[in-house]
């Protein structure tokens, strides 16, 4: 990774993101354009497993959709069912190895797996699993669940797998495909979005509403949580449930920063959401200023909020270079200071004598922040107020987003007013938990990395917790 990359290497990455066809023809074409509309939720790796009803075809490999699948490869990816992953590396680490959908073999029949969110208790069945003779051929947690499945001595697939379901615990929305039956299953706290559609007589399942819109699907529902979805060949659904006891933690993430703004989450379109946070922001903390600028992209929704709310207008007076891929190069010290501008650049004209509302999703470790402020000042900005469309990240995530220790959250451990002084702001203020909830139309979302208050018991970080004073 080069030095542009690392300086712009804050925000929270969401661990990746599945995509699902069964009973439609040329499923891995759909499959191409599903998993491109959900690059945004992982770009180190994607793969695709199908099946014709006789076999299950894998093809999958390192990098973004456009760079691993072509034509040639598609074409190898035959029949009319298929289940696809995008992915971002958190817990088990990046290569090869650890890139979905994993295709296993088994006596009740092979099948394929992907997985969008993490176990939380991993670890343990990972040890137990080892002990009884399993073997992994990942560090991905995907693969406790396969081989969960694996050692369930029953031959009825579905009792297997609601057997493994209840030993796992945390986010999860997995997909499972067998040679003629496409397996949906969601969560109990339902942290992870999931959601259902219609095409040309059969079934898509998406991590996002966004690629239902891409491949010509019609959005019908989202899938329950604790519920396990079973679509067959034939196009027959049957709905069934692991969990007696469900719960509505959806991450508030998702709708912060993690989601495309034409996604819809749960009945929420997520623009509709950030734009409500704005305006929520500009009520909770107003300040007199000039111009409101967005921190582009995730950002521009919550900055459209607060101009309208508080009569400020809003400009783009930062634009970024879309067109920024890694350096290569080890760059000298007056290189890497114009690094940042390769990525983001101010716009002098638009900025210079002006006091500024600085919106933004979050502030993860403050390092961008630091950088985009100083900018804006080099560009003449007088006063710098920035505004944030998310709570401060107080706690790590344990459910797949890329923040697992307190040691990389600034605010963890500097109050408000210290995050200020050290990203050299004006002034800074945070929207409230509940100005989320509100934004959101809600009463409940998991707002664990914002309070320490995690939906489910944590299991493989508590000793490490406990040594930090934080349980």
């Amino acid at each position: 990774m080069g030095e542009i990359d690392i300086l712009f290497e804050e925000k929270m990455n969401e661990e990746c993101g599945v995509f699902g066809v069964i009973n439609v023809s040329n499923a891995s074409e759909v499959m191409y354009y599903g998993l491109h509309a959900l690059q945004h939720r992982g770009q180190e790796g994607c793969g695709i497993v199908s099946t014709d009803q006789k076999e299950l075809y894998s093809v999958k490999g390192e990098g973004l959709v456009s760079e691993v699948f072509n034509e040639q490869n598609l074409s190898q990816l035959k029949g009319t069912a298929a289940i696809g992953h995008v992915r971002y590396s958190t817990a088990g680490g990046g290569g090869i190895e650890n890139v979905q959908p994993f295709l296993f073999k088994h006596r009740t029949g092979d099948f394929g797996l992907c997985h969008n969110g993490n176990l939380v208790n991993s670890e343990g069945l990972k040890r137990d699993l080892e002990n009884n003779g399993s073997i992994f051929q990942s560090t991905s947690d995907s693969e406790v669940f396969a081989h969960l499945i694996k050692k369930d001595r029953r031959t009825n697939r579905l009792e297997a797998i609601k057997s493994a379901l209840n030993m796992i615990e945390g986010a999860f929305a997995f997909l499972a495909l067998s040679k003629d039956k496409l397996y949906v299953m969601r969560d109990k706290n339902s942290l992870r979005p999931l959601s259902l559609g219609k095409l040309n007589g059969g079934y898509v399942v998406s991590s996002e509403t966004c690629a239902f819109e891409i491949v010509g699907a019609k959005f019908i529902r989202d899938i329950n949580p604790g519920e396990i979805l079973i679509i067959d060949q034939n196009g027959e659904v049957s709905s069934d449930y692991y969990a007696k006891k469900t719960y509505q933690n959806m991450c508030a993430m998702e709708y912060i920063y993690f989601s495309r703004p034409d996604s819809d989450i749960e009945g929420m379109n997520v623009h509709k959401a950030r734009k409500e946070t704005g305006r929520i922001l500009a009520q909770e903390f107003p300040v007199e200023a000039d111009i409101v600028v967005g921190v582009p992209d995730s950002s521009t929704s919550a900055a459209m909020g607060y101009s309208e709310e508080s009569n400020i207008p809003m400009e783009m007076g930062l634009i970024k270079n879309k067109y920024v891929g890694r350096t290569f190069i080890q760059p000298s010290q007056k290189m890497r200071e114009k690094g940042v501008k390769m990525k983001l650049s101010p716009v002098r004209s638009l900025v210079e004598n002006k006091r500024v509302v600085l919106v933004d999703d979050s502030i993860v470790r403050g390092t961008t922040s630091v950088k985009i402020i100083q900018l804006l000042r080099e560009a003449g900005a007088k006063e710098i107020h920035m505004r944030i469309a998310a709570p401060p990240i107080s706690a790590p995530c344990f459910y797949g987003v890329d923040t697992s220790t307190y040691e990389e959250l600034i605010s963890a451990s500097k109050t408000v007013e210290e995050v200020r002084e050290y990203i050299n702001a004006d002034s800074l203020a945070f929207i409230s938990v509940d100005g989320i909830l509100k934004a959101t139309e809600r009463t409940k979302l998991c707002v664990s990395c914002f309070t320490g208050k995690y939906p489910t018991y944590i299991y493989q970080d508590i000793n490490q917790a406990n040594k930090d004073g934080k349980f």
